[in-house]
């Protein structure tokens, strides 16, 4: 059997010595970003200009003035006025392995000499195919049955096709449950069962939505217990009318508050007994526990019907089992991924599986050890700065000064004029929340980003003194 042209191509060395020669530079040029710098004052009113044209182009501002200049060094990233800052937050966990690494520039090399910039419905690579099958693969390797992987382009599309499976599978139901505080996605059905009302203000009702309270690690038994009863009482209030409950494993929005094993399997073991799916939502939690899913870390594989990932993994997909399989028609979008995120994905999770990230003493935990540990010295020096940290994993958060949310606020735009960049979770209190670029940060920057903080929480309160 003869090679493909494909193949052909893919081993021709003009590719292989483009391909070289385009990361030796971005080594190069990455050399120079080595730390904290502020913007050039002679690139300020540009960018002040293009700042206001784009806000007023999108109809309404930026959150922070980013405009990157499109390179950054691990997780040091550079922007368009010439500062270079800290990345923690990682565009709200897209980032894993933080700006230019010459891994993901090397996919992307790849992707931008194959065939199609966008595969879909009616074509798809076979990288599609090999991504779907190496997903599936992680998923059920500690013996989960979601055997079917559906990719899609972002986190609130994988959400979507997860409640339209089960909502097909369990029709006519057609109420939600869902956590307290949590955060789904702002189409109009997902803006219905993320408990923000500001963010569905003036949207009419799509679905109806029950809410069961979090878990709280300062009352465990308690909380499972009030959990399940309310679960219960939406249940009964509503018999046989709930298809699905949505769960995110540690609440992102909620100020990356984690549950325990404990509190999902008391609610799962209801939701079973009702004929209720049960659906890990991991768009913001894959990747970033002690296991490579959520549901891994917390032991919960048997018990997962359906399971949504995305945000680091670039390409966004649903998992479900065989009994969630959609009939015809029911998801199908004309765009599956861009061939450059799809290739990206395969990268990264081929990278993460094959790496020493996870377990006890992966770099998730090393990570998490080393960023709350500094956090906790901070706290314990002034305990009226900081409360915390909080959190699992790389998903890391604290309550500063008074917990409002203009103190939240007030913490996050001081640490992005200082250098850092992170942002805020929560309500009653309020968080700055880290999402660390696991795959980039190094010890020394996750102790630079501490003094950073600390010095940024110190000027704050000498201003309000």
């Amino acid at each position: 059997m003869s090679d493909l042209i494909a193949d052909q191509f893919n081993a021709d060395p003009r590719l292989a010595q483009a391909k070289k020669l385009i990361l030796e530079a971005l080594a190069e040029h990455q050399g120079k970003l080595t730390g904290v710098k502020p913007p050039d004052a002679a690139r300020q009113v540009q960018y002040d200009e293009l700042l206001a044209q784009f806000g007023d182009v999108r109809g309404g501002g930026l959150y922070y003035r980013y405009l990157g200049s499109g390179i950054g060094n691990g997780s040091l990233v550079e922007l368009a006025d010439g500062s270079v800052k800290y990345d923690f937050i990682t565009g709200i966990g897209v980032h894993y392995f933080g700006h230019s690494h010459p891994m993901l520039v090397a996919s992307g090399i790849d992707a931008a000499v194959s065939d199609t910039v966008m595969q879909g419905n009616l074509q798809q690579n076979a990288n599609s195919a090999k991504l779907g099958k190496t997903i599936v693969d992680l998923a059920c390797k500690n013996g989960a049955n979601l055997q079917h992987c559906f990719l899609t382009t972002s986190g609130a599309m994988a959400n979507e096709n997860a409640l339209k499976l089960a909502l097909q599978k369990h029709a006519p139901a057609s109420r939600i449950l869902a956590f307290e505080n949590c955060f789904m996605g702002r189409t109009i059905v997902l803006s219905q069962i993320t408990d923000r009302p500001q963010y569905r203000e003036g949207i009419p009702t799509a679905i109806n939505v029950d809410y069961v309270p979090y878990f709280d690690a300062d009352r465990p038994a308690e909380s499972i217990r009030e959990a399940v009863a309310i679960l219960k009482q939406h249940i009964a209030r509503y018999p046989g009318q709930h298809a699905v409950m949505p769960m995110e494993v540690v609440a992102g929005e909620g100020g990356f508050r984690p549950g325990s094993r404990d509190f999902f399997l008391a609610l799962i073991e209801v939701l079973k007994e009702h004929k209720i799916a049960v659906y890990i939502d991991e768009v913001q939690t894959f990747g970033r526990l002690h296991q490579m899913f959520g549901f891994q870390h917390f032991g919960l594989d048997e018990h997962v019907d359906l399971c949504t990932i995305g945000k680091m993994t670039q390409v966004c997909a649903t998992l479900f089992t065989d009994d969630y399989k959609p009939k015809p028609g029911l998801v199908s979008q004309t765009f599956t991924g861009s061939t450059a995120s799809i290739t990206a994905a395969q990268a990264i999770l081929d990278a993460l599986s094959t790496g020493r990230y996870y377990g006890d003493n992966g770099r998730v935990a090393q990570v998490h050890q080393r960023f709350t540990g500094k956090l906790d010295a901070i706290a314990k020096k002034h305990p009226d700065w900081v409360r915390g940290p909080y959190g699992l994993g790389g998903m890391i958060a604290f309550t500063p000064f008074d917990g409002s949310a203009d103190a939240a606020k007030k913490v996050a735009m001081a640490l992005f004029d200082a250098g850092v960049i992170c942002f805020i979770a929560g309500s009653n209190p309020s968080r700055v929340r880290f999402l660390i670029p696991i795959g980039a940060a190094t010890d020394e920057e996750i102790d630079q980003v501490a003094v950073i903080i600390e010095q940024t929480l110190a000027r704050i309160a000498r201003s309000e003194d």
